[in-house]
């Protein structure tokens, strides 16, 4: 924002043809921005979404639910749903496996982000991330703090880039995974996606905000 101020700022103080010489400066610096910045996203996300609980059941998954319902009532596809138990290997291999189908463009994991011995979500797929999105754990807490207060400090709530696909690792209660899912990820996964798909190209300003 500084930046488009400094610009208008200079083209104040120009000569007329300096002006329009400059004039398609703030545009493009615009559309660098704004248009361009998504012109990559992706209109519909293919989500893998998967359940961490060894007390659970497909039939009886209020949070995996909550995240399917978020992404179909945002436009998304839900091609792959998934329970496992709070196992590391299991949890680890089973991202693995997943962010590698060509039908999964975005991962979300609910359950295991907790402080618990068996709460092991985030630790097992720390490893398989390229990038890590340290912006979504803390808009997360900050949007949490308004329902739950100061025990936001007890989720671990996380994201990251594996293999080209945004994985969001979201808690295990049914709230907290709407909550997440309706609010940040069908919101910001298109983008991400598209971005995160660019492979080699070296646009790296188009990551940050």
């Amino acid at each position: 924002m500084s930046d488009e101020g400094n610009g208008g700022e200079r083209h104040h103080h120009g000569t007329h043809d300096s002006h329009e010489h400059n004039h398609h400066e703030p545009d493009e610096r615009g559309d660098h921005d704004g248009h361009d910045h998504h012109h990559h996203d992706v209109d519909t996300v293919q989500y893998a979404v998967i359940t961490v609980s060894s007390s659970r059941s497909l039939d009886e998954d209020p949070a995996g639910d909550a995240i399917e319902g978020a992404i179909e009532a945002s436009g998304g596809d839900v091609t792959v749903r998934s329970l496992i138990d709070d196992d590391y290997d299991g949890v680890q291999a089973e991202v693995h496996n997943l962010v590698g189908r060509d039908d999964v463009d975005a991962l979300v994991t609910t359950g295991g982000t907790g402080v618990t011995l068996d709460d092991v979500t985030v630790e097992a797929i720390d490893p398989l991330f390229g990038k890590k999105l340290p912006g979504f754990g803390e808009l997360f807490r900050r949007l949490s703090f308004d329902e739950i207060g100061t025990r936001v400090v007890g989720t671990r709530a996380t994201a990251g880039v594996a293999s080209g696909v945004p994985v969001f690792c979201l808690p295990g209660s049914e709230n907290a995974a709407r909550l997440g899912a309706e609010e940040i990820i069908v919101e910001e996964a298109g983008h991400l996606v598209g971005l995160a798909q660019r492979g080699g190209e070296s646009e790296d300003d188009d990551t940050e905000e």
